[in-house]
């Protein structure tokens, strides 16, 4: 008796259902952009099992809006669960750091002073001589976990302040990527001349 008391409460109504709404829909949004990044680096077992979940709860937040068609605050809390649901997801997925990226440096300067640090840091990179509007430069390939790209960035700032640098994605790398912080391990120059003999 005291739970139809309760149901038929503007409480329940305007305060609990709309509540219950937004909390779905953050889990099952937040789930759901874990879902499609796991998907787009193949990542084949986690991925159908978020989505399991996923529609599970997004059933369960998709229920309460049918069964009160009339209530405006249900919609206003399904889009504001939404939009919460996005913005956690994606920091989830910063923070976990899931995955590689690959980081071209274009230097006009000497860049010996940051590639002694990769090399002594046990980052694997080759480094190509080129010819810029500008005249020659460096280019720097470099595989990274991408857990590490925030420090290497800090070092390029700080070894080479003016070089230009950007970011990819990769789906796979093959072979050891990234430096190993237990045991000393050097990187390796490969140099390749862009002048044709």
């Amino acid at each position: 008796m005291f739970n139809d008391v309760f149901s038929d409460t503007w409480v329940f109504g305007y305060i609990v259902i709309p509540v219950f709404i937004i909390l779905a829909r953050i889990v099952d949004v937040s789930i759901g952009t874990l879902r499609i990044i796991f998907v787009s680096k193949g990542m084949k077992i986690v991925a159908p099992i978020l989505g399991f979940f996923e529609v599970i709860i997004w059933l369960l937040a998709i229920g309460q809006i049918m069964q009160n068609l009339t209530n405006v605050v249900n919609y206003i809390a399904y889009g504001f669960g939404f939009a919460l649901g996005n913005y956690l997801g994606i920091y989830i997925e910063r923070k976990l750091s899931i995955g590689f990226e690959v980081i071209r440096i274009i230097t006009r300067r000497s860049a010996t002073k940051l590639l002694k640090y990769l090399a002594s840091s046990g980052y694997r990179f080759t480094m190509v001589d080129a010819q810029s509007d500008e005249g020659a430069v460096n280019v720097i390939y470099m595989p990274l976990k991408r857990r590490d790209v925030r420090n290497v960035i800090h070092n390029i700032k700080k070894h080479n302040p003016k070089a230009f640098y950007t970011l990819e994605s990769l789906q796979s790398v093959s072979g050891d990527v990234g430096y190993l912080r237990n045991r000393k391990r050097w990187g390796y120059y490969s140099f390749v001349s862009s002048k044709m003999k």
